[in-house]
């Protein structure tokens, strides 16, 4: 819905044939009634392929969210398949591409089509990293829990303001008046703004009803909000004159800004704001804390992109002239629904920044009079569908809407639990004897973050102590001493407050003199090999005593490599960085025995349904297959793959009432020699 609404105001990139008649979907596009207007091109793609079509097709698609049809047409016109010589096409389409496969959760080929956009706009992003920011986003620890409000609908919902006891918001549910209009494109009611009065809950304890004129009326009333006192609203509503809508050169009813005040028990008539001008629209307004700043969204020219943040100064007679927020802030592409914390920070949305896909919420640090680069919020207030209009009515809560469950918008309630800003912290770190508990000098210490990079390396002295400033998040520190057994500390380093961290060390008792070992011998003896079989199955010795690399173990008759655990992440099937450790030993062994045969077999947790479970375990094992032959050079041939979905766990979990690290040890790879020698001929 929110698309809808931003773009309100024009339909874009409308590609009509000159001197051809129009068809019936091309009419259907005009109007803005894409439901239609799909329907009819794809009668006509039946007919014959078309460049025009498929843009048309496309668009209409992307403003109804039928993403998976968008994307095929999208391609389609991308790679020219299409009868014309002229295979160009603009340059929005491969960012329009980018957004819908992101929203479906395709980042690594969404990012090319993003590349080739900027690439188009002359500018130049290393996608890998854009991939690992992505996954920051989506890995990152929750700094909200959210939940559904009581009072949506069926309809879509979004914009709420808490103002005493009650909430205001927007919707298009169906206002059930005997001659109310649906919009076209959404076919539905326009948008109105309602309120419903809630407990210390934010539990609905009434009736949702509309405002009454002037505030709504038979157009749109979209975004809107208060002064401190109530007693002035703003509002995003269509733009009309002697109440009738007002059409700019290209037909479009742009969306402009007014002011409504409350006295005597009714508002006054909504009275336009003098800085709205005529072929451009201004939605989405916020006031600053003091009242003294009106922020909002508009397409107006001279800006960074399609919508760009503004403000203007609210002065006792005047409103100042619009001033941009600069490009920290605005990219080429849309920024919309500004919010201004208590504290001055901006909240707003945008697809323009590297996010999760359509539009994010992000938060830009107001620090020293401007504001920093905006950051993004990540899950669970941003998914890979449009989430936007981020509100606090207190210094820890608000709402937000998002359109994530794949329908209409609706409006989430949230409660912030965690450090939005980047911080870095203090940490000390102490090396001492596990039984004394004394510092411990000339220690060697090394301090890695979660990507195995060394953050500091040193020979501890007298103190045998450090600190270091370090952002939330996991580190590992090692330490070694010649008197002591080496150990290693797995440090969490958590938010707002600065933590010292003690590893302790055992100090090693005399060194007996070592007796010479076979460590062929020491492997027979701890497996129990039958001496015999070096000579019954020389292969199948060799495999359980060689000492380099994976070991080889029998379970029931059976071969298997015995590695570290293969795990992966919770709903995901992506070879994890540590993994990667374990399956490169694996390789580097295979390449050693070129006769083995390996079966890949991969299990999941019982979270999930059955048949996701099965999907995604096989995707899991095919997974663990492509990088060993992908990335470890392993002849594909030699290995198979199945997956057990949640059929053979290790712990079993009737009622999903296991531990995350239970559930971890459910989601596992094995591995089976199912041939490691050569058949004789």
């Amino acid at each position: 819905m929110i698309n809808r609404i931003i773009v309100i105001i024009s339909i874009l990139f409308v590609q009509v044939a000159i001197a051809q008649n129009k068809t019936r979907a091309d009419r259907f596009f005009e109007k803005g009634d894409y439901i239609n207007a799909a329907l009819y091109y794809e009668e006509e793609l039946e007919k014959k392929q078309s460049k025009r079509v498929l843009e048309n097709l496309s668009i209409a698609y992307y403003n109804t969210f039928e993403y998976r049809r968008a994307a095929r047409y999208l391609k389609q016109l991308i790679n020219g398949k299409f009868p014309s010589s002229d295979k160009g096409y603009d340059n929005i389409y491969n960012f329009k591409l980018y957004q819908i496969l992101s929203a479906l959760g395709e980042y690594d080929t969404a990012i090319n089509y993003l590349k080739r956009y900027k690439a188009n706009n002359n500018i130049e992003i290393d996608t890998d990293k854009a991939i690992k920011t992505i996954e920051t986003f989506k890995l990152k620890n929750p700094d909200y829990i959210i939940k559904k409000s009581q009072f949506n609908s069926t309809a879509s919902e979004f914009g709420a303001v808490k103002f005493g006891d009650s909430v205001y918001f927007t919707s298009d549910r169906e206002t059930k008046s005997l001659f109310s209009k649906t919009y076209k494109w959404t076919h539905q009611s326009f948008l109105d703004i309602y309120a419903v009065k809630i407990n210390e809950d934010l539990k609905p304890m009434s009736e949702v009803k509309p405002m009454s004129k002037p505030i709504n009326s038979k157009l749109h009333e979209g975004n809107f909000c208060f002064t401190k006192d109530g007693n002035t609203i703003y509002v995003s509503k269509s733009n009309v004159v002697d109440g009738k809508k007002q059409f700019d050169g290209n037909e479009n009813n742009n969306i402009h800004l007014y002011k409504s005040t409350f006295s005597n028990g009714k508002w006054s008539e909504l009275e336009k704001l003098p800085f709205n001008t005529d072929g451009f629209s201004y939605q989405h307004p916020a006031l600053s804390p003091d009242g003294s700043k009106l922020y909002f969204s508009s397409n107006r020219e001279g800006g960074f992109g399609n919508f760009d943040l503004y403000y203007v100064d609210i002065k006792p007679s005047e409103y100042g002239e619009p001033i941009n927020l600069g490009a920290t802030i605005n990219t080429e592409n849309r920024e919309h629904f500004p919010f201004i914390s208590d504290k001055g920070h901006l909240f707003f949305a945008s697809n323009g920044h590297l996010g999760l896909g359509m539009l994010d919420n992000f938060v830009s640090e107001f620090i020293e009079g401007k504001f920093e680069n905006p950051v993004n919020l990540g899950v669970p207030i941003n998914s890979p569908y449009d989430d936007f209009n981020l509100i606090y009515h207190n210094s820890q809560e608000g709402f937000f809407a998002s359109n994530r469950n794949k329908s209409n918008d609706d409006i989430f309630l949230f409660k912030q639990t965690g450090e939005i800003f980047i911080r870095e912290y203090i940490n000390t770190f102490e090396i001492r004897d596990a039984e004394t508990q004394a510092l411990i000098p000339n220690t060697e210490v090394e301090l890695l973050n979660r990507n195995s990079e060394t953050l500091y390396k040193n020979t501890l002295g007298e103190t045998a102590s450090f600190n270091k400033n370090l952002l939330e998040g996991n580190y590992i520190l090692k330490a070694s001493n010649e008197e002591y057994s080496s150990n290693v500390l797995n440090v969490r380093v958590i938010e707002a407050q600065d933590q010292k961290h003690v590893l302790l060390l055992k100090k090693l008792p005399p060194p007996p003199p070592p007796p010479p070992v076979d460590p062929v011998d020491v492997i027979i003896a701890e497996k129990g090999i039958d001496k015999d079989l070096e000579e019954k199955d020389p292969e199948r010795f060799k495999l359980l005593t060689d000492p380099e690399g994976p070991p080889v173990v029998e379970k029931d008759g059976k071969l298997f490599f015995e590695l570290q655990p293969i795990y992966f992440d919770f709903d995901m099937w992506n070879i994890r960085q540590d993994s990667k450790i374990i399956l490169d030993e694996l390789a580097s062994k295979l390449e050693r025995y070129p006769d083995i045969h390996l079966k890949i077999s991969s299990h999941t947790d019982s979270r999930g349904t059955v048949r996701y479970n099965q999907i995604l375990s096989e995707r899991r094992a095919e997974s663990t297959r492509n990088y060993l032959a992908l990335e470890g050079y392993i002849n594909a041939r030699r290995l198979q793959f199945e997956g057990f979905g949640e059929l053979q766990p290790i712990v079993s979990c009737p009622l999903n009432d296991c531990t995350d690290e239970e559930h971890q040890l459910n989601r596992r790879s094995e591995f089976e020699i199912i041939e490691y020698k050569k058949e004789e001929e």
